[in-house]
């Protein structure tokens, strides 16, 4: 088993907290994670029918099985055992009794903030990162990254990459899709599904996307939304400022998951990525995805965004520390260019402070300080990058 770099997380809050809820995609790796780190603790999970009817028709019998409390898997599949946890922790408030674990995390969030506020944490868990991936194999090549992604089964199975997320994608999203919202048409969804492959790393216009699908501006945001919930898409946010140019206002998507993206496009084989259009739309993905994870292993929020201005200019990626703010340019080429600072010394122009420099996330495999405190990075490390931005490795 690949140890997971939030397990120590995990393992604090537990700590700090009478429940801990993780949630995340599908097969990420949540149950695994916390059976790992809580090896002596019941576990439940409430996908199975019995179980699940036994929660939601008896919640006090249910949960009286554990009077030291349990992981309760898939929670989502019976949130009212949410509103049942809440007196029981309060009147028996040690840390560490319920593990929750989710995979649709704005249901999850939503039950959680109403019943359990304040009396839980909330961490996310993403598919595998590279530097996880580091710790039991040796990294595959950048277009085997982008085909294969980084859900924990391929690699560990050795499953061939299309016909285990093509499997992912009927077995676990549509399904999951078809309990949220009656889709009646399940070729349009999943032509939806391969549009917005199509538009990674571009900014979403709802209005073309539904037109080109064939449903409504109103139908192509509610699928969007659900795909969110989800954890199949993320939506990267615009960075805002008192500049004196106009600044979009309108987000990129991008997956969770950029091996899903590539199956959605069709890509079968190293070959294809290598030779596709969107090769550096999937090399973008994957780096955004990347700093996201290392965010949220450490158990902290989604603080990315990008920029970019009415005349064009733009930097992929925007970290916030704190106060200060840390541009950052993705290149799918490994051979570097006076090209690739381009959008950086646009940004720097507008006069905005950046005291701790800027960076360069490209292909190559060369690590290097350029002039001006612009830090070049090869993607398989940008958790180094972002860790010396916090102080931290």
């Amino acid at each position: 088993m690949i140890e997971r770099t939030i397990a120590p997380t995990l393992k604090r809050l537990s700590t700090q907290y009478p429940v801990v809820t993780v949630t995340g995609p599908r097969q990420s790796g949540k149950t695994t994670l916390c059976r790992a780190v809580f090896p002596d603790k019941p576990y439940v999970n409430l996908e199975s029918p019995d179980t699940r009817q036994f929660a939601v028709s008896d919640p006090r019998g249910f949960l009286a099985q554990f009077p030291d409390g349990a992981i309760l898997d898939e929670i989502q599949r019976a949130p009212d055992l949410l509103s049942y946890i809440q007196p029981i922790v309060d009147e028996r408030p040690a840390p560490a009794q319920y593990i929750l674990t989710g995979s649709q995390q704005f249901e999850v969030a939503h039950s959680v903030n109403q019943s359990l506020a304040g009396r839980t944490a909330l961490l996310k868990l993403l598919p595998l990162s590279i530097a996880e991936l580091a710790t039991a194999y040796r990294i595959p090549p950048m277009d085997r990254l982008l085909l294969s992604g980084f859900y924990p089964r391929i690699h560990d199975q050795r499953l061939d990459p299309t016909q285990a997320l093509g499997d992912y994608l009927e077995t676990y999203v549509e399904r999951d899709i078809r309990q949220l919202l009656a889709i009646k048409d399940l070729n349009l969804f999943e032509k939806f599904l391969k549009l917005c492959a199509g538009r990674i790393g571009q900014l979403l216009n709802l209005q073309s996307l539904g037109n080109d699908v064939g449903i409504s501006h109103t139908t192509a945001r509610s699928w969007l939304t659900l795909l969110e919930a989800s954890y199949v898409i993320f939506v990267l946010q615009p960075w805002h400022a008192n500049f004196s140019k106009r600044q979009i206002k309108t987000p990129k998507i991008y997956f969770y998951d950029v091996g899903l993206a590539s199956y959605l496009l069709g890509l079968e084989k190293e070959l294809h990525v290598s030779r596709d259009p969107l090769r550096g739309n999937l090399f973008e993905n994957l780096v955004v995805i990347e700093a996201l994870k290392y965010r949220f292993n450490c158990g902290k929020r989604n603080n990315l965004h990008f920029y970019r201005d009415a005349k064009g200019n733009e930097v992929d990626l925007l970290v916030d520390i704190g106060p200060q703010v840390f541009p950052i340019e993705i290149k799918a080429g490994m051979t570097i260019s006076e090209d690739y600072f381009k959008g950086l010394k646009s940004f720097s122009s507008n006069g905005v402070a950046t005291p701790l420099g800027s960076g360069l996330v490209y292909g190559g495999d060369e690590t290097q300080l350029r002039s001006g405190g612009v830090r070049i990075c090869p993607a398989t490390r940008i958790h180094e990058l972002l860790g010396s931005l916090e102080g931290s490795d």
